[in-house]
């Protein structure tokens, strides 16, 4: 006798063996139990799902006799009356599958619906199955429209597919439809383990759960796979051989390489590499289970309870959970958004394995630093020093800011190498660490007074260039301007030297347009608007002291990312010893994992111990410090080149304007 296989021997006849579709037989089995028949199924999912076995088992219950032959329309098949049987060995003549892959044509379909007019012959209905019907022409749906809209009542259509897209909306209408939906590892799982017991073959349960994720939600899959595995195995199912069978990462070498990415263990990590190289193991299938394992370990850390309720059974679920704890929320999220995007570079890359090096690298480069290195100096800070006026140094370098009158076509830039001094820009009274004071740039004498004189030229900016002027004239002609722009302060004297001795051009010429008419003068540029809301603060001594921390924590990167933001945005209230009071204005920045890191990094630089931080409202913080400085700076640069006598000059006698926005501080 032929060896029938398990995917064929094990299909379910009747809807209480069916397994991971219970939405689906709960609606057909109440539908059936009323008599509440629709004339028209349409059951779509992907393959392997069974909806070819639900299609059958319907036919057996709307035509089964019971085993007494009195039988009527059931939820329950006999499964021994001459309809059942003959529909589960495919020879009821009432019942007729049409593979719409092979017989697509309206031909086909004009023949299927031509026995429609015929009443059943044994069963008590007629039943058309119509597999993958998405395949059926246009022509071939517009020809069964009428009949699956108003069949006789003798009569019922249902369809399959994998692809309900490509199936016309005018079908869809006319249809009950059910998704099947593809099954969980779980689910195949523990149908594996009833068909293995029923067959009396031995398996590891671990075998068993590569088996399962590797179906990937199809149960015919799950089946046939069991079955090459068995005859890989000589009959049984061990572990090592269904992983050797199937190709798939052990995944010890997954566990290895997120524990070396949590230590920050670069090493461990690219020998992990070269060994899954060595072993021909798929590049695509580490990442893919690298991905599987982050997803539980994210479940794990949202949902610490399912951590700790894990089965002792499973190692793998126990090493899951560890690393949960190991690794922090955050950098799971981002291994996981590596792992998926890193699975597409694969293709990209001369080398798979190189590329998967990289995209396991890639974390650690984005590794946040835990605190202060060992060498940094530890000190306690009790109050931030003020700056001196020059430590902070203030000027404005104009970048393309075209000055144009409206409706007329803007001339050329002009650039001069004489540049007219301008006074320099105030400081903007910020506090800042003495560190960064004593390691301001010296300004010479002669650039902060602006003694310049017209024969001799300051020094030319070195990386800076002037502003960009767009006059008009009369008559269009060629000229040379003199530009002058607001210096740039803490410029090095041997760039002028070196520039002056090129023997740089004094003037370069420029194209001028006619001048605009009368009436078409531009008033100058009002000064920018108010500072906003975000940009005050009410200056505080403890406000001073947490500035000039967090300065050093950022300088130093002991701080990055979501920690420093917390820092940046947060305001220290109160100060106990080593306990330090913090508060912030939103919610989300609170987090137990950036709390902890800033603590850290506090200790490690030799400040406080302990940290609270509480939500509330916020006066005087680092980023409201930072962008009161930014303001302020803005709306001096403004007022300078505002204020310069030669741009009021272009305004009022050739009606330039300033583009807004094109001034920024240097």
């Amino acid at each position: 006798m032929s060896y029938l296989v398990l995917a064929r021997k094990y299909r379910p006849r009747n809807f209480t063996e069916m397994v991971g579709q219970e939405h689906v037989v709960q609606a057909l089995s109440n539908a059936l139990t009323q008599q509440r028949l629709h004339h028209a199924y349409l059951f779509t999912g992907t393959r392997g799902v069974g909806k070819t076995t639900v299609s059958r088992i319907l036919a057996k219950s709307l035509n089964c006799q019971g085993a007494d032959g009195n039988g009527g329309i059931t939820a329950t098949p006999c499964g021994v009356c001459q309809a059942c049987t003959d529909i589960d060995s495919g020879r009821f003549v009432d019942y007729t599958e049409l593979d719409a892959a092979s017989n697509r044509g309206v031909d086909e379909v004009q023949s299927l619906l031509e026995q429609a007019v015929y009443k059943p012959v044994q069963g008590r209905f007629k039943v058309f199955m119509i597999d993958e019907v998405h395949m059926l022409t246009n022509t071939a749906f517009n020809a069964m429209l009428k009949t699956l809209e108003e069949p006789p009542e003798y009569l019922k259509f249902v369809l399959a597919t994998t692809d309900p897209q490509k199936v016309p909306v005018t079908v869809l209408s006319r249809c009950l439809q059910f998704n099947l939906r593809p099954m969980a590892p779980e689910t195949v799982l523990g149908h594996l383990t009833q068909v293995l017991a029923a067959e009396n073959v031995s398996a590891e349960p671990q075998a068993l759960r590569l088996l399962s994720r590797a179906a990937r939600g199809s149960m015919r899959d799950a089946l046939s796979l069991t079955d090459q595995a068995i005859a890989f195995g000589s009959g049984q199912l061990q572990e090592a051989g269904v992983r050797q069978m199937l190709g798939a990462v052990d995944r010890s070498y997954v566990f290895r390489l997120i524990e070396a990415l949590a230590q920050g263990d670069g090493k461990t990590v690219v020998e992990t590499s070269d060994t899954l190289r060595m072993n021909g193991l798929s590049a695509a299938s580490t990442l893919e289970e690298m991905s599987a394992v982050l997803q539980r370990m994210a479940v794990f850390q949202a949902v610490p309870q399912m951590a700790g309720a894990v089965d002792a059974d499973d190692p793998e679920a126990t090493e899951t959970a560890r690393l949960s704890a190991l690794m922090p929320a955050d950098e799971t999220q981002l291994l996981y958004s590596l792992c998926l995007h890193g699975r597409g570079e694969l293709g990209l890359a001369p080398d798979e394995y190189a590329a998967l090096t990289m995209v396991l690298l890639r974390l650690l480069a984005f590794k946040p630093v835990s605190g202060v290195g060992e060498s940094a100096e530890k000190k306690t800070l009790t109050r931030a020093e003020t700056p001196s006026s020059g430590a902070i140094a203030a000027g404005v370098a104009a970048p393309p800011a075209v000055l144009t009158a409206p409706g007329r076509v803007a001339a050329s830039a002009v650039v001069a190498s004489q540049v007219l001094p301008v006074s320099p820009m105030p400081a903007v009274p910020a506090p800042v660490p003495a560190a960064a004071a004593d390691t301001a740039p010296v300004i010479p004498e002669e650039q902060r007074s602006g003694a310049f004189n017209d024969s001799e030229p300051p020094p030319w900016p070195g990386s800076d260039e002037p502003a960009t002027v767009a006059a008009a004239a009369d008559e269009p002609t060629a000229t040379a301007l003199p530009v002058r722009t607001p210096e740039r302060l803490g410029q090095n004297p041997s760039t002028a030297q070196s520039a002056k001795a090129q023997g740089a051009p004094e003037y370069v010429a420029i194209p001028v347009r006619e001048s605009p008419e009368p009436g078409e003068r531009l008033q100058p540029l009002p000064l920018s608007a108010p500072t906003p809301v975000s940009a005050r603060y009410t200056p505080t001594e403890e406000g001073d002291v947490w500035y000039a921390t967090v300065q050093q924590l950022v300088a130093a990167e002991a701080i990055t990312a979501l920690v420093r933001e917390l820092a940046l945005q947060s305001q220290l209230v109160a100060r106990d010893g080593g306990h330090w009071l913090l508060r912030v204005e939103r919610e989300s920045l609170n987090q137990p994992t950036a709390r902890e890191r800033l603590r850290a990094a506090l200790e490690a630089a030799g400040h406080a111990t302990q940290i609270s931080v509480e939500v509330g409202m916020v006066i005087d913080s680092p980023a409201r410090r930072n962008a009161a400085a930014a303001a302020e700076r803005q709306r001096r640069a403004e007022e300078i080149v505002n204020n310069d006598p030669f741009v009021q000059s272009l305004m009022r006698d050739y009606g330039a304007r300033i583009v807004p926005g094109s001034i920024k501080p240097a």
